[in-house]
């Protein structure tokens, strides 16, 4: 369910995890206690909030981050990163120590494995999200939160946008089994097969495992879950009625913001007044050309790609 709020309430408010990306790319990934030499390495601005922020700006969402970065040498290559993008960073907040890590590893088939280290996304407080509440919730139409900074911070946010009316977007990655109480204030939940198998206990192989995972978020009170399986397109369950939405094909070369790319074109198209089954279709294109390119960040589309994308293979759906 999308909820509906004034033409003036449009933005996007993100938030989440801000980190710097150490990313290497190999023709495979090395075995446990193996040394391999690497083909490049790239270090960008990262994070699943800060992805997701800087798709949504590049999407024409009016977008505010909320979150927190360090004081060391990597402090400025995410703030610049952010600004550049278009993104409001009024909210985000310097605190003494380091600024996140992820370390990336990328193979030749694009796939890719991650170990994010939060650091000074542990710093974010209730009362610096209480602040970026009270100055952009009025104006804003879509939170989008993820679980890279501390679950109970997320837990407020969530608490504290859908008291505001803003139509709640969780995507639940990194994955962990969450509290069943927080599923009735989410508005859409949007797992991949692997997130959704964690927390729902369901291997999702096929569109009907799908179905039946979104389900079990339905079952506990989200409005909706959209399933999200790459390039088996993705399933999103509503209460009465269940839609089939085909991935664009493409030749993959890095999946690492993939499903960020899709978050943020989601959120800013939702904010915006699209349908929710048309957001959809404009987040899958976005998530498609993200993995046509290199690194996190600077794989997210910019808003005349993905149109490009959409007018030369317009989105198919099926309602079952």
């Amino acid at each position: 369910m999308v909820k509906t709020t004034s033409s003036e309430s449009q933005g996007v408010l993100i938030v989440g995890s801000i980190t710097a990306d150490l990313t290497t790319f190999s023709h495979r990934l090395p075995a446990r206690g193996e040394t391999i030499l690497g083909d490049d390495f790239t270090l960008v601005l990262g994070g699943k909030g800060a992805n997701q922020a800087v798709a949504a700006a590049l999407a024409g969402g009016v977008t505010r981050m909320v979150g927190c970065v360090g004081n060391d040498l990597f402090s400025t290559l995410v703030t610049d990163g952010l600004r550049r993008a278009g993104v409001d960073i009024a909210h985000v907040r310097t605190v003494d120590g380091p600024t996140g890590i992820a370390h990336i590893r990328v193979d030749d088939s694009g796939e890719n494995d991650i170990v994010m280290v939060p650091l000074a996304n542990n710093a974010l407080s209730e009362e610096q999200i209480d602040a970026a509440f009270a100055e952009l919730a009025p104006s804003s139409r879509v939170l989008l939160t993820q679980l890279e900074i501390p679950w109970p911070l997320t837990q407020y946010s969530i608490r504290k946008a859908n008291a505001a009316g803003l139509t709640v977007v969780l995507d639940p990655a990194p994955a962990a089994v969450l509290d069943d109480a927080i599923w009735p204030l989410v508005d859409i939940v949007t797992p991949n097969e692997t997130e959704a198998r964690i927390l729902t206990g369901i291997t999702v192989s096929d569109a009907t495992s799908a179905i039946e995972a979104g389900r079990w978020f339905l079952e506990r009170g989200a409005k909706s879950a959209l399933i999200t399986m790459a390039a088996a397109g993705a399933v999103l369950v509503e209460p009465d009625s269940v839609t089939h939405f085909e991935a664009i094909r493409v030749t993959p070369v890095d999946t690492t913001a993939a499903g960020d790319a899709f978050a943020g074109y989601l959120g800013a198209a939702i904010a915006r007044g699209e349908s929710l089954p048309d957001a959809i279709g404009i987040a899958i294109a976005a998530g498609a050309l993200a993995v046509t390119k290199r690194g996190a960040s600077p794989s997210l589309p910019h808003r005349a790609e993905v149109d490009a994308l959409l007018a030369a293979q317009p989105q198919k759906e099926t309602v079952q």
